[in-house]
């Protein structure tokens, strides 16, 4: 079954057909038409990857296409799983460009203003709209590449006053591989930058339903390179964590950590670093990068739906009824209205918001990295009297 929803500028359409080419033909009928420009996607882990690759260029043949695997879909109707969600932009009201980091490792500022440059002057061409006031970017990362911190500050240095957001990839929870799509076929180890220029009104955001507790722990050795904090406080760090939490380390689970999230404070806000698991050696692997001699602070949810009724609204306010949004929503989130049960009213408000989007393995928001937020840019609409 496809769900589609038409909006000015924007269509979106999701497919559960579990068949590749299905699934593509599916999008294909929701999404074509004479105008349009580009298809931004986000699909399941669970798809023939390279089949699905084939299936989409040959149902988008003469369309540029670009997307991830994701840690869960959100559709027009809300949460789903083993799905493939899409957006089709029209070129009358966006120009998009986009370009493939294929290496993390070595991308330098010296790299990154030339990538940006060129996607900016791309965009210029087409002659949509102003490129300073009227751009941002869109940045896609392997998720488990652990080179995001350095990738998106660089990416940042070189975007200057252009508004940025993202998420990066995942597998449905496995934890194993995770790719993101360009040029006709998925990448791992790699990212993809998708500049886009529009008429519409646009506002970047992201906002978080956690707040500060007043304990503080400090990373007194840590492996930089694998994410990994080995002591807190001078003590192995599992068993300090579990204390602060009021559990034995043997009960240290995904659900705990979510629940009981710390964060690192930088310029006076909170930047959440989410764990990811324990170690046999009484370690604890992050999501975020951490190193030696940062202060993490405890941090405590808030009710989630109540945060995300308030962002909504404040969008809204400033934007009018957004004509859609795109957003990528921590997969830790989205675990936390599982076991609260609330998964399902949680879809009716991203539903009635006309939220597509994706769950990730971390966010990205003006070149930072982080966990458990909801980020994304919301789409205004044009007066009615506007002329494409």
């Amino acid at each position: 079954m496809t769900t589609y929803q038409v909006k000015q500028g924007v269509t979106t359409a999701a497919s559960e057909q579990t068949n590749p080419c299905r699934a593509a033909e599916e999008l294909a009928g929701a999404l074509r038409h004479e105008h349009l420009g580009f298809v931004l996607f986000f699909c399941s882990a669970e798809y023939d990857l390279d089949a699905l690759a084939d299936a989409l260029e040959s149902s988008f043949p003469t369309t540029p296409l670009s997307g991830c695997t994701t840690a869960g879909e959100i559709t027009p109707e809300g949460y789903d799983r083993g799905s493939i969600v899409a957006i089709g932009f029209d070129r009358r009201l966006f120009a998009i460009e986009t370009a493939l980091i294929d290496d993390l490792n070595h991308f330098e500022l010296a790299d990154a203003q030339p990538l940006v440059d060129t996607l900016l002057e791309r965009c210029r061409q087409q002659a949509i709209a102003p490129i300073n006031e009227h751009s941002f970017a869109l940045t896609l990362l392997d998720g488990l590449s652990s080179r995001e911190e350095q990738v998106l500050a660089t990416l940042d240095a070189a975007l200057g006053r252009i508004p940025s957001f993202g998420g990066s990839a995942g597998d449905d929870n496995h934890l194993s591989h995770t790719h993101v799509y360009t040029a006709g076929r998925f990448h791992t180890r790699a990212a993809v930058v998708v500049m886009i220029n529009t008429r519409l009104p646009f506002e970047v955001f992201s906002t978080h339903h956690l707040i500060p507790l007043a304990h503080k722990l400090v990373v007194t050795e840590a492996d930089r390179e694998q994410r990994r904090v080995i002591e807190l406080n001078g003590l192995p760090a599992a068993q300090v964590y579990a204390e602060l939490v009021g559990v034995t380390p043997e009960r240290l689970s995904a659900a705990v950590f979510a629940h009981h999230p710390l964060a690192v404070r930088i310029g006076g806000q909170h930047y959440v670093r989410s764990i990811q698991g324990v170690n046999n050696d009484g370690s604890l692997s992050f999501y975020c990068a951490v190193e030696n001699g940062i202060v993490l602070t405890a941090m405590q949810p808030t009710p989630l739906l109540d945060d995300l009724k308030v962002m909504l609204a404040g969008v809204s306010a400033r934007l009018g009824t957004p004509s859609m949004i795109i957003g990528c929503d921590c997969f830790l989130r989205r675990m936390e209205l599982e076991a609260l049960k609330q998964l399902d009213q949680a879809s009716q408000l991203l539903r009635l918001a006309g939220v597509v989007g994706f769950n990730t393995y971390g966010e990205q928001h003006h070149g930072m990295h982080v966990n458990q937020t909801f980020t994304g840019v919301a789409f205004g609409s044009l007066p009615a009297n506007h002329k494409h």
